[in-house]
């Protein structure tokens, strides 16, 4: 069961982020407080649901939120910076762009850079802890994909709307054999065998 909160003496917000094993796009971000008493029987990490339930979990928790946003770090910079410190920034650009200014930070994973000067804890798997997070993954996750299925229509050869730049075979095969667009990454590695296996699970 999701708990609401980390600590109650400071308002706190969730962050994700998604796409951070992609080929191509950006890294998204979300940024999420919510009331001390929201509760959502269906609210977790979002790549544990399905497509159609997290739309309409999208449409709830921004209903629900005390405050929200939704941030990205686009592929050139995540060539220029590496995707690690691409994630961070777009959990701070989407912190930035609340309506309030939290007091206290729960981030999914286990490392982040500072923001600014507020408290911060890194829950690993926190999307499967907290709602905030679970929240946020939804948002991150939802709006990204809502930006690959747009930019699809551009290169619809490299199948985004379906893998929504996640390295599948399909994928890797066809930058091996037409190339790059202006939305890969780089610095990313096609051939990496260890690809196939996290690209394929992070389609859901």
């Amino acid at each position: 069961m999701l708990l609401s909160r980390y600590q109650y003496d400071y308002l706190e917000a969730g962050c994700d982020e998604a796409g951070r094993g992609c080929l191509a796009g950006p890294v998204f971000a979300a940024a999420v407080i919510l009331p001390d008493d929201f509760d959502h029987e269906l609210l977790n990490d979002s790549k544990q649901l399905p497509e159609q339930v997290r739309y309409e979990l999208r449409i709830e928790i921004e209903q629900k939120a005390i405050a929200h946003a939704v941030a990205s770090v686009d592929n050139s910079e995540i060539d220029e910076i590496n995707i690690l410190n691409a994630s961070f920034l777009a959990m701070h650009r989407a912190i930035t762009k609340l309506q309030l200014s939290p007091q206290f930070l729960i981030i999914d994973g286990n490392r982040f850079n500072k923001y600014q000067d507020v408290p911060h804890k890194c829950i690993v798997e926190g999307d499967a802890k907290y709602f905030s997070i679970a929240a946020a993954s939804i948002l991150a996750k939802t709006y990204r994909d809502d930006y690959m299925k747009q930019i699809a229509a551009e290169h619809p050869e490299y199948d985004w709307h379906k893998n929504k730049g996640y390295p599948t075979i399909k994928h890797r095969e066809t930058i091996i054999k037409i190339g790059y667009t202006p939305y890969h990454r780089l610095s990313f590695r096609v051939s990496d065998p260890q690809l196939s296996i996290f690209g394929e699970d992070s389609l859901r």
